[in-house]
C-alpha cells in the first residue's frame, strides 16, 4: 500500500516512527547519509522497534573508499565487473541490457529480508542488513571468476560465446529471414560428447562424426571457424522458431533470439500465467510478466502497484488509529 508523507516536518517523522513500531520490515535506498539526516537512521528506528529488519541499499559498500558516491544501475554494473566481461573480444566494455545491477540486487536483498525474519521467528531478534551495488555484482559473474581464479589473469570479453571460450560451438548463427533477431543459440557441453554428435547428425554432416579435427572440445576449439562456417550454413536455411525445434527435439541445446515483443506476444506465457494483463487504475488493460514461480501449479495474479498516497488515511486510520478529523488536518497542514 502506498502513502505519502512529508519527511521534513516533526509530525511526518513522527507518523513514519510511529508507523516502525508496528513494522517488521523497512526499507530505504536514500543517498548516504540522507535517511540519517532525515532522521530515520537505524538507530533511532531500532530504539522504538527492537525486533524491526532495517535494510538498506547503497551504490557502495560501507567503510569502503567509494561509500559516499551515488550510483545507479550502469554504475553497479561497471564497477562491478559485468560490462568488463561484456562485449566483443576486440571490442569496449558494454552494459548488458539486463538492469542486473538494480533487479539483481533487489533479488539479494529479498532473500535476505525473508533469511532475517525466520530467524527472528526463534529469536525475536530484528537485524540490520546492508547491500551496495557494486558488491551484489560479484555474485553475477562467478564463471569469469572462476576462470580468472584457474588461469591467473583477468576474465575477458568473448561476445556471445561463452566466457571460457573452451566450448565450441557455443553461440549465435544466423537464420532466416534475417531480421535484426533472426538468430539461434547452439551450444554443445563439453562434459557430453553427444551433444555434438546429434549436431552433425541434424546438419547433415554425419560424416564429420568420430573426425579427429572436430571429436574433442580442444580438437572443435583449433578448427572453431569451421565449426561455426558448417552450423550457419544449417541455420541459414530455416526461421529461428524451426531450427530451435528441430535441434531441441534431437536432444541439442539451442534457443531462438526472441525480442521482447515476441516475449510479449507469445501465447504460451499467456497459458501459463508468465506473462498477464492487469487492470490499471489510471491506464487501463496492461500485459507485463508476473512472477515465474509456480505456487501449487499456479503462478501468482499480478496486480497494479498502488498510486502515490492511495493508501495514506487507510493505513493512517488502521495503524495509527487516526479518526477522520485527524488524518483531515494532516492533509490540510502538508504533512500528508
Amino acid at each position: 500500500k502506498s502513502i505519502t508523507v512529508n519527511l521534513k516536518s516533526e509530525r511526518g517523522l513522527d507518523l513514519v516512527k510511529n508507523m516502525a513500531k508496528r513494522a517488521d520490515v523497512m526499507v530505504e535506498n536514500f543517498a548516504p547519509g540522507a535517511i540519517e539526516r532525515l532522521g530515520l537512521g537505524y538507530d533511532v528506528v531500532h530504539a522504538v522497534n527492537p525486533s524491526i529488519v532495517y535494510a538498506q541499499v547503497k551504490g557502495f559498500g560501507t567503510g569502503g573508499p567509494y561509500e559516499n558516491n551515488l550510483a545507479f544501475d550502469m554504475i553497479a554494473q561497471a564497477t562491478g565487473g559485468v560490462m568488463s566481461i561484456t562485449g566483443e573480444p576486440d571490442g569496449p566494455p558494454l552494459k548488458p541490457g539486463a538492469t542486473l545491477g538494480d533487479t539483481g540486487t533487489g533479488m539479494l536483498l529479498a532473500i535476505s529480508i525473508l533469511a532475517a525474519l525466520y530467524r527472528r521467528r526463534d529469536t525475536g531478534q530484528g537485524e540490520r542488513i546492508e547491500i551496495a551495488m557494486q558488491d551484489a555484482m560479484l555474485q553475477y559473474i562467478r564463471v569469469a571468476l572462476s576462470n580468472q581464479a584457474t588461469y591467473g589473469v583477468a576474465a575477458k570479453r568473448n561476445g556471445s560465446k561463452v566466457i571460457s571460450g573452451f566450448a565450441v560451438p557455443s553461440g549465435i548463427y544466423p537464420c532466416k529471414p534475417g531480421g535484426p533477431n533472426d538468430y539461434l543459440y547452439v551450444y554443445t557441453s563439453r562434459t557430453n560428447p553427444v551433444h555434438w554428435r546429434r549436431l552433425l547428425e541434424v546438419i547433415g554432416r554425419k560424416d564429420l562424426i568420430g573426425d579427429p579435427r572436430f571429436d574433442t572440445a580442444a580438437a572443435r576449439l583449433k578448427h572453431e571457424p569451421e565449426v561455426d562456417a558448417m552450423i550457419a550454413a544449417w541455420t541459414r536455411q530455416h526461421d529461428k522458431r524451426e531450427a530451435m525445434r528441430v535441434l531441441g527435439g534431437a536432444g541439442v541445446p539451442a534457443g531462438a533470439i526472441f525480442d521482447t515483443m515476441e516475449l510479449t506476444e507469445d501465447a504460451d506465457f499467456e497459458q501459463r500465467g508468465i506473462m498477464q494483463t492487469m487492470e490499471h487504475p489510471t491506464i487501463g488493460p496492461f500485459k507485463m510478466p508476473g512472477w515465474p514461480v509456480r505456487f501449487g501449479g499456479r503462478t501468482p495474479e499480478v496486480k497494479p502497484s498502488p498510486l502515490l498516497g492511495q493508501h495514506t488515511n487507510e493505513v493512517l486510520g488502521e495503524w495509527l488509529s487516526l479518526d477522520a478529523d485527524q488524518i483531515d488536518q494532516l492533509g490540510k497542514d502538508k504533512i500528508i
